[in-house]
């Protein structure tokens, strides 16, 4: 199955950044897929929510172990921000 967010991140619209959120890269990006990327943020702060209270961590926590999963399965082209808000390709 699809990830929705796969096609906006290959047009290079959407990243993922450091501590499991996907964020919008181009300001240019239709109205639309900004609604994705807030309704799949919402979506994975409820699930490292529900983990973090569930394995007695924090939240951010979560977050960042499942930014790395992003990282380790996305293919080659992809964007991610790092800690110090600079944007990267994945080669």
């Amino acid at each position: 199955m699809a990830d929705p967010l796969d096609a906006p991140r290959e047009a290079g619209l959407v990243g993922e950044r450091y501590d499991g959120y996907a964020e919008i890269r181009d300001s240019a990006a239709p109205a639309d897929v900004a609604a994705l990327v807030r309704s799949i943020n919402r979506q994975r702060r409820d699930y490292y929510d529900q983990l973090a209270k569930k394995e007695n961590v924090s939240p951010a926590e979560v977050g960042k172990l499942y930014a790395n999963k992003i990282f380790q399965s996305a293919p080659r082209g992809y964007w991610f921000k790092d800690q110090s808000g600079q944007w990267k390709r994945k080669f």
